[in-house]
């Protein structure tokens, strides 16, 4: 069972430290590494780079209760009985989701927009990517947690924002109303509904990031 992230140490030597079984840590891993292939710039290819993926499929399938058959795809998001409101899907051809991970400098103007996102989209991209790294080799370091030092748990808090905003673009989570609606839904919803299993995996990495969050604070005291 996962325990929350606690500051221990203190000044150089300050470290955070979290409690997460073998199966959390590979599932928050596999997560962020299908961010990181979703928003790293591809070497050599700037079209490619600048459309990003739109193969962002399966996360945890196999896993356990944490997210397992769990599907951040849209179009996998509902059963087709239940279709996706258009604008949850693609556009043009770029992955809503890298909309809340790029967004335009410039929503009212096309062309400043995509001067912007010309002029800082390679650089934001490599940035987001080495956030993400960083934090999937903590969470692979051996050992039956994770600590981080302070450049760590920067990178983690980071990458952590990043997949819950592509989990929640998945989930159609864009306005505080939206996260009302979709408890709402999932009251209702049948016990195979894969959005359930979504909403939990979004959950915890929420209180996962809130934790290492808290313990970051300059008043947070070490725990250890």
């Amino acid at each position: 069972m996962a325990r929350a992230f606690a500051r221990k140490g203190k000044g150089r030597t300050v470290r955070y430290a979290a409690k997460l079984d073998a199966v959390e840590r590979t599932v928050v891993a596999g997560l962020m590494q299908q961010v990181h292939d979703l928003v790293a710039p591809e070497p050599g290819d700037a079209t490619t780079a600048a459309r990003g993926g739109n193969d962002f499929d399966s996360i945890v399938s196999g896993l356990g209760g944490l997210g397992m058959g769990v599907s951040v795809s849209a179009e996998d998001q509902l059963p087709d009985a239940r279709p996706l409101p258009h604008d949850a899907r693609s556009f043009g051809d770029r992955d809503p989701a890298l909309e809340r991970l790029l967004p335009a400098g410039n929503r009212a103007d096309d062309q400043a927009s995509a001067e912007f996102r010309r002029l800082t989209e390679h650089s934001l991209r490599q940035r987001k990517a080495r956030h993400l790294e960083s934090a999937i080799a903590s969470l692979r370091a051996p050992g039956s947690g994770v600590e981080l030092d302070e450049r760590a748990a920067i990178d983690m808090v980071v990458a952590l924002t990043d997949v819950r905003l592509v989990l929640g673009e998945r989930l159609g989570l864009r306005e505080d109303a939206d996260v009302d609606r979709l408890e709402k839904e999932l009251d209702a919803a049948d016990d195979d509904d894969p959005r359930l299993h979504a909403m939990s995996v979004y959950d915890f990495l929420t209180w996962l990031q809130e934790t290492l969050a808290t313990a970051m604070l300059p008043d947070a005291g070490p725990n250890a």
